[in-house]
């Protein structure tokens, strides 16, 4: 619809990808750094199964740290792999071989990423909902999402979103990630973590792996999908990582060997340019630090469009709380429009996903006022 629109004030707050203010896409400039320094000199040869090692080590310091435990002792598996969706398709894959080879069940917060609940269909697992957002308050349904995890079957497998998660933009406290870590350590859970948006939710990339570190501190094995396509605008490079972290360094080499087979007969080989182009900034300091100050400033142009969004709503008098927009956090903004309300905006030239979810790449600072009356007419 929004391509077919000839209204010249049309907005689209249905992309998932990042667009600066004047809503143009954006190459990092260490990216094209990067970019410059392997230009005629990276070969096309094949990787190895499990991608660039280099690439994949470096990932696993910036998720993890470098003086995480688990990391200096070897005792995380991990593989290069065709961004996050790879990563989620090969755990999927792996979880459903090991260690019966049986379908599974995997639970899934309500809601999230589409996608999701074919890639582990496709995987051979089943899915399953577990409470997560409550549209009464645009919020967490934190004791929906508890009294669930606790009713799962002893060691059940379960997706969690670590930041910025997608759809809602609603993300647990750090203390209430400990009380889930308690949870899922009391039961036995073993949870894939799916990490889009490191240093993108909030700015800050220690903050936003802050759930990885509670539940490396508490002793979870667990798994952890990486994606490079929004933290460093790789979208169609496909740069993502998958680590498992361990028992130990034994059962880790055995881990690995199993997701580079799996990984051999979906694919064969990872990609080798965007491989090289992570592999550059994340081992070079300079590079890495102007990236982290790139990644902070696209997450601060996000933020600073939330705020500027509720203060337009809420200065047109609007008698809702619009609070949500500014709690919630990353790309994703869950409105609490309802479908007719959305499809009223569409005739406005405003188009979003139906259930009322925007992409808060797409407000800026030239329609964002429009935006902020058309949503207080149709919510009067």
């Amino acid at each position: 619809m929004w391509k077919n629109d000839s209204h010249p004030e049309k907005i689209n707050l249905g992309v998932g990808a990042y667009r600066d203010n004047d809503g143009k896409p954006v190459v990092l400039e260490v990216i094209r750094e990067a970019e410059r320094r392997i230009l005629g000199r990276q070969y096309m040869e094949y990787l190895p199964m499990g991608g660039n090692k280099s690439m994949v080590d470096a990932s696993v310091r910036l998720a993890y740290g470098a003086d995480a435990e688990p990391v200096k002792s070897g005792r995380i598996a991990a593989i290069q792999t065709l961004s996050g969706t790879g990563a989620c398709r090969v755990a999927g894959e792996f979880f459903r071989k090991f260690p019966t080879d049986e379908p599974k069940d995997i639970y899934i917060p309500n809601p999230t990423w589409g996608n999701h609940w074919a890639i582990f269909k496709n995987a051979g697992m089943v899915g399953k909902p577990y409470k997560y957002y409550k549209p009464e308050t645009r919020g967490l349904d934190f004791e929906g999402m508890m009294a669930d995890l606790q009713a799962m079957p002893q060691g059940s497998i379960v997706l969690m979103h670590p930041c910025a998660h997608n759809p809602t933009g609603v993300d647990p406290t750090p203390e209430q990630w400990q009380q889930v870590s308690d949870l899922v350590k009391g039961k036995g859970h073993f949870v894939l973590f799916d990490m889009a948006y490191q240093g993108f939710a909030s700015g800050d990339f220690e903050k936003d792996a802050a759930a990885l570190k509670i539940f490396l501190n508490d002793g979870h094995t667990f798994a952890l999908s990486q994606s490079y396509a929004k933290n460093m605008g790789l979208y169609g490079q496909r740069a993502g990582c998958l680590s498992v972290v361990c028992e130990d360094a034994d059962e880790a080499k055995r881990v690995e060997s199993q997701l580079k087979i799996t990984g051999r007969t979906m694919y064969s080989n990872p990609p080798v340019h965007a491989a090289a182009l992570v592999d550059i900034v994340l081992n070079d300091a300079e590079l890495q630090t102007k990236w982290k100050a790139e990644v902070k400033g696209m997450a601060d142009r996000i933020i600073s469009m939330r705020e500027a969004l509720r203060g337009e709503l809420e200065g047109l008098g609007s008698k809702h709380s619009w609070s949500h927009i500014t709690d919630q956090i990353g790309m994703f903004a869950y409105t609490g429009l309802t479908t007719e309300q959305v499809e009223k905006l569409y005739g406005k030239a405003i188009y979003m996903t139906r259930d009322g979810r925007i992409s808060m790449a797409g407000v800026n600072t030239g329609n964002v006022k429009r935006l902020a009356q058309e949503i207080h007419n149709v919510t009067k």
